[in-house]
């Protein structure tokens, strides 16, 4: 066997004292079945005030914003409401959700496309509606003026920034007005100051780019003093997310196994993944062709981090830190980390079912799970699950490492949990769990459905208390303890 390539999550110490308390979550995976997921509220606290340190340090104000989108659980809600977090819901439901969590109408912002009845709650709620056009403004605007409702607190969303000087290539985006088109968008807010508020400007990109992501808070910045010129006061900055999060321990790992798997495309070593899957790239006359479709799971600039090195990139045109212009304005900054706020706050588990060779000599690890429960192929994040033996059973530890292909619960051949052969510590057995750590950002319920009347993972909310870990499920969880005091 050619050796193991491993891809080691990266944990942080609250979910490596989760995952070493084995015995507890084989008790609930017994109790609620498999999958199941596990989700950490206090550590969705920690990441706010690791976001907040970072506004610290450039001496700024401004709001953090959940996107609500990368998790439907209502205990990382609940505890976000607890925190100074806002929060920013992009449908109908996940609105509804919101206000009943506990966030206040001043602490929610809506995104995303949206119908009349969205709008409507936006406007009779109160919440700050961020559009994404002209014609989504007019229908907002028609609404309040409508049913009489107090004028509307607006950001506008803007896309396709140009640069000046070094020219900076950017992919365009489906969401925002162009920036070319600012004109006729300041027009319909000077039309409906009597009916909407403006208070700021935001962008969105489809990109991790710090030199994109300066463009865009450059170009709103002059959008910001083009609205001063109207007359129009937005006092704040949006920058929405794209923060990222490092999924890896160890980078080294990752640049050997994106190595090999460009030398198993061209057919120099065995293959990798099943039936030569190359995740974007193929060979052609010996050449390797095409774009890796994967995830950088190993980024040293994530997170908090990655804030901290926009935030002091130099702006293109105007030759000072992002945040010195920011300060020299008064203008507050918004951000809304998705995946990054909820790093390290949950774990999918799901028990083993079978364990068995194919006629090529293939090991594959059958899942009381499918490939939606945890979807991390779908969105491109390669990383190891942990495997935890089933209570007084060591499993063939003398086994070694094992080089094994992670398949569904589902009926159809295309149902791979992993389409990569995932190496573990040893040949795992029937009751076993893998736990896939760090899921809480879209892999958990994102793509989750009934195919094949599967039942989808319940969710439970998992905490410490006096060092034991105790849970509830999600829908139960408030931020306090049993006892009614405050956590």
């Amino acid at each position: 066997m050619t050796a193991p390539l491993f891809l080691a999550p990266r944990l942080e110490p609250r979910l490596v004292s989760l995952l070493d308390s084995s015995d507890f979550l084989h008790q609930l995976t017994h109790a609620l079945g498999s999958p199941l997921n596990v989700v950490l509220p206090d550590q969705v606290a920690d990441n706010v005030e690791h976001f907040r340190e970072t506004y610290d340090r450039h001496r700024l104000a401004g709001t953090i914003y959940f996107a609500h989108k990368a998790n439907r659980s209502s205990a990382l809600v609940r505890r976000l409401a607890d925190t100074q977090a806002h929060i920013d819901i992009a449908s109908l439901g996940e609105l509804q959700h919101a206000l009943g969590s506990g966030f206040a109408p001043d602490r929610i912002m809506a995104t995303g496309p949206k119908n009349a009845e969205f709008l409507w709650l936006a406007a009779r709620s109160g919440v700050t509606v961020n559009v994404d056009s002209a014609d989504e403004l007019e229908a907002l605007a028609a609404i309040v003026a409508k049913h009489r409702l107090a004028p509307a607190r607006v950001l506008v969303r803007l896309s396709d920034f140009d640069s000046s000087g070094v020219t900076v290539l950017s992919r365009r985006s489906r969401f925002g007005t162009p920036a070319g088109e600012v004109p006729r968008l300041l027009d319909a807010l000077e039309r409906h100051r009597d009916t909407t508020e403006l208070t700021g400007v935001a962008y969105h990109l489809d990109t991790i780019g710090l030199a994109e992501k300066a463009v865009a808070l450059e170009g709103c910045i002059r959008v910001m003093n083009e609205c001063a010129a109207r007359g129009l006061r937005p006092r704040a900055v949006d920058i929405g997310g794209g923060f990222g999060v490092d999924y890896l321990a160890d980078g080294a790992q990752w640049e050997a196994y994106t190595t090999e798997l460009t030398s198993a495309v061209l057919g120099k070593r065995p293959a990798m993944t099943w039936q030569g899957h190359g995740y974007g790239l193929r060979s052609e006359q010996g050449t390797v062709r095409g774009t890796l479709g994967l995830y950088p799971a190993h980024r040293q600039v994530a997170g908090p981090g990655y804030l901290d090195a926009l935030l002091t990139q130099q702006a293109p045109s105007l030759g000072r830190p992002l945040a010195t212009l920011l300060l020299e304005s008064l203008y507050d900054l918004h951000i809304e980390p998705g995946r990054a706020l909820v790093d390290q706050c949950g774990v999918a588990l799901a028990r083993v079912l079978e364990v068995r060779e194919s006629a090529g000599g293939d090991c594959f690890v059958r899942l009381e799970m499918n490939a939606s429960d945890v979807s991390l192929e779908e969105h491109g994040v390669l990383m190891d699950p942990v495997l935890l033996p089933r209570p007084g059973h060591d499993g063939r530890r003398d086994s070694g490492p094992v080089g094994v292909y992670l398949i569904g619960n589902l009926c159809l051949e295309a149902d791979f949990v992993t389409r990569r052969m995932v190496f573990l510590p040893h040949r795992p057995s029937p009751g076993d769990l893998l736990a896939f750590a760090n899921t809480a950002g879209y892999f958990m319920d994102f793509s989750a459905d009934h195919a094949l009347h599967q039942p989808i993972a319940r969710k439970v909310a998992a905490y410490q208390d006096g060092g034991t870990w105790r849970w509830c499920l999600d829908e139960n969880y408030w931020p306090i303890t049993a006892t009614g005091e405050d956590r």
